[in-house]
């Protein structure tokens, strides 16, 4: 635990409330710069005459940019520090954004969606860098449900901001707000101490260090089934424009407003961990989260092949079990991430950017095939299995 951030305060702001502010605003700004742009997707699909496939392509490149370079983003913090990485990323991150603000093609979209991505995956693994830097144990695992506020915050502000943008404003307004997020997040960065990075000679290679700690069970298997949940939240989140605003007949508004009661069940999940963590264990927490999710997840499977999810009360039985399915993911992630890196605790930020790669490659991937079904009812069995295997690997292997 860094001396000096637990140590030093700042007038009435102390440095380590500023250290959580600058955590949760970077996972806030990574997490936001897809719902803000989720209700819109619809409206692009029309406006840069490009086909629903290729629409929902720019969600999956921007998870699987977020996901592909983190090995390097993580090496970079412990070789440079976490100030020089995060700056990069940062100064990437606006100036996509910016860009994507003028953007009027397809190929200039998921080129830009792409580097942003990238920008986004290396802000969001420095921030838990960061906060791993200091905590560890359960108290990691409550900063880390700190964060998933700030994803929540993201994932139902995000989507309820996109939604007011596309009704009455623009949907490239989204990547306006999102560079400026970005500068603010800048600033607030220059005033903290951060952790610097090694003395040459106390440097490891950085394929053998990832490959000693891909090989503890007790790193692996945690931070896996954080990804399955992961990935089954990117599937539900990618599909459900589509499904509510053209299968439910659900205006932009209207959905963009359901983003808050995502939010809510997302924050519930994230106070449940923060209030029982330290009595229940992370383990025992992450048993309850899979099964919430794998328990429905197979009801939307089931219930969609019944044709039971149609009109008002299909509807309203879908939202409900979407919520918990990220109700039970909320509860999952932040112990999954924690008990990972926690038993890799001697390798600092190569631990928590291999767990963040993970997560992240498997969420890409379930990204990418959620546009390879194109959702003739092939999504649901997608997301019943991933909720069964998280729960089956909680089950067998922890």
């Amino acid at each position: 635990m860094s001396k000096a951030i637990c140590v030093k305060q700042s007038g009435l702001w102390s440095v380590p409330a500023r250290t959580m502010t600058l955590a949760c605003l970077l996972v806030f700004m990574a997490q936001m710069a897809t719902t803000v742009y989720l209700p819109s997707l619809p409206t692009v699909m029309q406006e840069l005459m490009m086909t629903r496939r290729a629409t929902e392509l720019s969600i999956s490149l921007f998870v699987i940019g977020a996901a592909l370079p983190v090995l390097f983003w993580g090496a970079a913090a412990d070789r440079f520090g976490r100030r020089l990485p995060l700056t990069l990323s940062l100064v990437l991150f606006i100036g996509c954004s910016v860009l994507l603000a003028f953007c009027n093609n397809g190929i200039q979209l998921l080129v830009l969606r792409t580097l942003q991505g990238i920008a986004a995956g290396g802000a969001a693994i420095i921030a838990r860098i960061i906060v791993r830097d200091n905590w560890s144990g359960d108290e990691l695992a409550r900063r880390l449900s700190v964060l998933s506020i700030a994803f929540i915050t993201a994932l139902g502000g995000g989507q309820f901001i996109g939604g007011l943008l596309s009704q009455y404003s623009h949907w490239q307004m989204g990547f306006v707000l999102m560079g400026l997020t970005g500068l603010a997040i800048l600033l607030l960065m220059a005033t903290l101490p951060l952790e610097v990075g090694r003395a040459v000679g106390q440097r490891p290679a950085m394929a053998a260090t990832y490959w000693s700690i891909l090989r503890r069970p007790g790193f692996f298997w945690p931070a896996c089934v954080g990804g399955v949940g992961f990935a089954t939240t990117v599937t539900l989140q990618e599909v459900s424009p589509f499904v509510m605003q053209q299968g439910f007949g659900l205006n932009v508004t209207a959905f963009g407003a359901l983003g808050l009661v995502i939010g809510v069940a997302y924050f519930t999940g994230a106070m449940t961990v923060n209030r029982t963590v330290a009595r229940l264990g992370g383990k025992r927490l992450m048993q309850v989260g899979t099964s919430i999710a794998a328990l429905a997840t197979a009801a939307i499977m089931l219930l969609w092949w019944g044709g039971m999810l149609v009109g008002v009360s299909g509807m309203t039985i879908f939202i409900t079990l979407y919520c918990l399915t990220i109700f039970g993911q909320a509860i999952l992630f932040p112990n999954s991430m924690a008990i990972a890196v926690s038993d890799a605790k001697e390798q600092g930020a190569y631990a928590m950017a291999l767990c963040g790669f993970l997560q992240q490659c498997l969420a890409g991937a379930a990204a990418a095939g959620a546009v390879l079904l194109e959702h003739h009812g092939l999504w649901t069995a997608a997301i019943a299995l991933l909720g069964f295997l998280g729960w089956l690997i909680v089950q067998r292997r922890m």
